[in-house]
């Protein structure tokens, strides 16, 4: 594997790209997704002495290293509203996201490290390369991807959520003159300066979009389907939040669709947030009740002026290439234990349920490897 070629000067995006060898037509073990799950997963096979490429392959649909962080909006930085764990075995490299430096770019950072952990520990990381269904192929699992095809006894799905964004229906949607953008399309502030803009979300991404606009924006109007509970606890944040992971894998055990983060842990009150909240900034006001060509219509029928509305409304797993194994069930998730499919024990979902964090992603790839090594 020769080394990433590094981007050049004035590059907007972290992209990686690496020379490797083509796919693998037949493995043990196919790691989708090498985000911080699929790179754990991967991490602990190697310690169990798979070899890359001849016992297990990974590969990510995406044009770098970082996983979704890599696509995330310029403006967000590393901090205790938006934290990444490191990467187990990271120490080994001399680097840790504790004290990375926070003013630069997340995307950059999580980029950067990411792809020095893959060097490292020789991982083999096939991109782009997009897995667009897989197949029961007998005793086996065919996957079919932009490469062609590869043939493994156990798949590991790490494919997290940030290709599956989720806007909720509400009449007049079509309507709108305006833009629709959901938070995985959120770039900057500056795409939206001069602009009326109302901002649809109760957690972290809806805020820190309220703050960016502030001084770019025309106007800005807040929304969210339910009070926002601002917390100053830090073990309620995203990756400490202990009612979050239990409400996740209660829904995971019982094959029901996943709860939304937020629902469960609260916006971690920063000082910058309580800045907003003093200064009148971030009020929200209760969900709108239509949308109409020029803008929002709100519960007690008075009007807002959009030119566009940003919905930082959640994400849904990414599960649409597993469709024809048909896991899901009837209440509307996949039913998970301990990271392995109830209905198909070769699938394990990586990232998946209470190991959605980035904590829960590194305890996951520990669990899921050690299953594995059980069943080869």
């Amino acid at each position: 594997m020769q080394a990433p070629a590094a981007p050049g000067p004035g590059s907007q995006r972290s992209v990686m790209v690496w020379t490797v060898s083509p796919v693998p037509g037949r493995v043990q073990v196919a790691v989708v997704g090498a985000g911080q799950a699929g790179l754990a997963v991967a991490y602990y096979l190697r310690r169990f002495q798979l070899e890359p490429d001849v016992d297990f392959t990974v590969v990510d649909r995406g044009p770098g290293t970082g996983g979704a962080w890599q696509f995330r909006w310029d403006a967000l930085r590393l901090g205790s509203a938006h934290h990444v764990n490191d990467l187990p075995g990271m120490s080994e490299l001399g680097i840790s996201f504790e004290t990375a430096d926070r003013t630069l770019p997340a995307k950059d950072i999580v980029a950067g490290y990411y792809r020095r952990y893959e060097e490292h520990f020789d991982l083999r990381v096939h991109r782009p390369v997009e897995v667009v269904a897989v197949e029961n192929r007998g005793a086996d699992l065919a996957l079919r991807h932009t490469e062609g095809e590869t043939v493994t006894r156990l798949l590991v799905n790490a494919t997290g959520t940030w290709g599956a964004p989720f806007i909720p229906y509400y009449p007049g949607a079509n309507t709108f003159r305006g833009r629709h953008v959901h938070t995985n399309g959120y770039v900057s502030a500056e795409e939206f300066r001069g602009q009326d803009v109302v901002v649809v979300g109760g957690g972290t991404s809806a805020v820190g979009f309220v703050l960016e606009l502030e001084d770019v924006a025309a106007s800005v109007s807040w929304a969210s389907r339910r009070p926002v509970d601002f917390s100053t606890a830090r073990a309620q944040t995203i990756e400490g939040g202990v009612a979050a992971v239990r409400d996740a894998d209660a829904a995971a055990r019982a094959g029901r669709a996943l709860p939304s983060i937020v629902s469960s842990t609260g916006v971690p009150l920063t000082r910058r947030v309580a800045a907003g909240i003093a200064r009148g900034l971030l009020r929200e006001r209760p969900m709108f009740a239509s949308i109409e060509p020029g803008g929002v219509r709100w519960p007690d029928g008075s009007f807002t002026s959009a030119d566009a509305i940003i919905w930082a409304t959640g994400f849904r797993p990414e599960l649409r290439h597993l469709a024809p194994l048909r896991l899901r069930e009837k209440a509307g998730g996949v039913t998970v234990e301990s990271g392995q499919a109830w209905t198909d024990p070769r699938v394990f979902l990586a990232g998946y349920g209470p190991y959605a964090s980035t904590m829960g992603a590194n305890r996951s790839g520990r669990v899921i490897a050690r299953q594995i090594m059980a069943l080869l």
